[in-house]
């Protein structure tokens, strides 16, 4: 039988890791991540400040510190204009607080998800004008909005671009442009996420003068906003995510506070994985349905009934998230089903899908299916478009390919959004199928699982496991190591989730049961045979205020 993914074991170091204090597994897992000399791999498991790159290596920064500067002594009114998801409310709400504690008279500027639409608006540029701003300072957003910025300075609006997605062949009008994804960037590290832009600029600013402390305490807004955003945890990403996450465990902030209450999250506890599935979501879900300035104002609010009753506000909004996306999974579902779920390229279109939770479900119907997903709002002139893609497809390419049909588009490879006119909605998808055709036919489409070590489950001590943590924090560019186990007995089996669409599992070796859970492994329960070789990772699993450990069941096929 084969495995429902594939599975590729990754190769023993040709000269191992010499680290003393390290167990051998845990070289092999610094080894598996580039990690290849004792130095190095020092610095990685700090993940101290020695990660850091130089914020004047970040394209303009130098023009943006001075533009900055002069409207702070002059007293211009700035606005900071971000995007509505959690990136993008962390960067303004960064941005915002630090130039206030610099003197500086900052405004928050978030558009309505489903009002205004994503990136820059000339009706917004206009209100800001009117309301005496005279600087912009995009984050999260702007490196592809050329008619935008355009107008804005004919309106006597300056724009100061930072971002972090892939810029199009040419780069908007705006005198200064800072993201490192710029074709001349010489900046050594790409992968910020928005918020962390937004951070450099600020830690820019504050280089030389007495309120550093003003950093640290904005590390948390870091923390959230990469983690929620799936940047790489490589290089500073994984410094300032740490450090982040130590703050966001002991955070002083009041709406933080009460999101933790209401959602039941632990302080002390937090991790990757608690911003990535709950904290992430609930600060995502007032832009998706509604308007993110709910999110804004929870992260800045000094005032604790306010915070209470924002908090209470977006769990309400997270349950509604919640309820939208499983109603449009499977409309969307059986639309694929009907069209052809073996398609190279899924596309789906409908009228009714909420534009606020089309990017969720393309990404969970690429995850089940394993094919670049493409999720289309229609509108009577104007079609919103959400991709969600797999390891083999780039979306940027594939709708660079196609800009000539697209009055908007942006993103990375793997996620991107874009606008088209409806006339020309049957044309693009067209295109899009064929040269997902021609790039995907033939391949093998199954998941791919990269498989850190083959060990046997006797391996994983109390110190052992203590080691391995120290490669925390997990996340993209960073997984939670995976290892493989062969000829595992299998005790006890059950199927858990209202959908019955997990799999809870007793696995036996060397004389230990393992608690075993396996995430959307409902359906191959038919495939479990006595003896069984497991893909997994190994969590804390924290019960009535225990902690064990337990095995998180990847994938698995029958022992031979």
């Amino acid at each position: 039988m084969l495995a429902h993914t594939h599975w590729k074991l990754l190769p023993e170091a040709e000269k191992p890791l010499d680290h003393k204090g390290l167990h051998a597994l845990v070289a092999k897992l610094l080894y598996n991540r580039g990690i290849t000399n004792p130095t190095d791999a020092e610095i990685f498991l700090k993940a101290d400040k020695r990660l850091s790159v130089d914020p004047y290596s970040l394209p303009d920064m130098h023009h943006a510190v001075n533009r900055v500067y002069k409207a702070l002594l002059s007293g211009e009114k700035i606005a900071i204009y971000g995007d509505f998801d959690a990136d993008g409310i962390t960067a303004t709400a960064l941005l915002v607080q630090g130039l206030n504690e610099m003197g500086g008279d900052a405004i928050p500027y978030i558009p309505h998800r489903q009002n205004e639409g994503y990136g820059l608006k000339i009706p917004a540029m206009e209100k800001l004008r009117k309301q005496g701003v005279s600087l912009v300072i995009t984050v999260d957003t702007g490196i592809t909005a050329f008619d935008e910025i355009e107008k804005s300075h004919k309106m006597g609006l300056e724009v100061l671009v930072t971002d972090h997605h892939e810029p199009l062949e040419k780069l908007p009008s705006a005198r200064i442009i800072v993201d490192p994804k710029r074709t001349d960037s010489e900046c050594a590290f790409k992968e910020f996420a928005g918020v962390g832009v937004a951070y450099k600029l600020l830690q820019a600013l504050l280089t030389s003068s007495s309120k550093e402390s003003l950093l640290n305490s904005s590390l948390e807004l870091v923390a959230l906003g990469t983690i929620a955003d799936m940047s790489p945890l490589q290089s500073e990403n994984r410094h300032l995510v740490k450090s982040g996450l130590h703050l966001l465990n002991k955070t002083k902030r009041l709406g933080l506070e009460e999101l933790f209450n209401v959602a039941n999250i632990q302080k002390g506890k937090l991790t990757t994985e608690t911003v990535s599935y709950q904290l992430g979501p609930r600060l995502n879900s007032a832009g998706r349905l509604d308007d993110a300035g709910t999110s804004y104002q929870l992260l800045v609010t000094q005032d604790r009934e306010q915070a209470k009753k924002l908090a209470l506000e977006l769990e309400e909004k997270n349950k509604e998230r919640q309820r939208l996306v499983l109603e449009t999974y499977e409309k969307a579902r059986a639309q694929v089903m009907q069209d052809g779920a073996d398609r190279p390229l899924l596309m789906v279109c409908d009228s009714d899908y909420p534009a606020g939770v089309i990017g969720l479900v393309a990404g969970r119907l690429a995850d089940e299916f394993y094919r670049p997903v493409i999720m289309v709002k229609i509108g009577s002139e104007t079609c919103r478009g959400s991709a969600r893609s797999i390891q083999e497809f780039d979306l940027m390419a594939a709708l660079k390919s196609c800009d000539h049909l697209l009055t908007k588009y942006g993103g990375h490879a793997r996620a991107a959004g874009f606008n088209v006119h409806t006339r020309d909605l049957n044309q693009l998808q067209k295109n899009l199928r064929l040269l997902a055709t021609e790039q995907l036919t033939g391949l093998d489409l199954r998941p791919h699982i990269n498989i850190d070590a083959e060990v046997s489950l006797g391996v994983f001590s109390k110190g052992v496991f203590e080691d391995i943590q120290r490669l925390e924090p997990y996340g993209m560019g960073n997984p939670s190591p995976v290892f493989l186990s062969r000829k595992v007995e299998v005790v006890e089996q059950k199927l858990v989730g209202g959908q019955s669409d997990h799999i809870k599992l007793k696995l036996k070796q060397d004389g230990i049961i393992w608690d075993t859970i396996g995430f959307r492994l409902g359906n191959y329960i038919g495939d479990l045979s006595r003896h069984i070789d497991v893909v997994y990772n190994v969590e804390v699993d924290h019960f009535n205020g225990k902690e064990q450990l337990q095995i998180n069941l990847l994938d698995f096929t029958r022992s031979y």
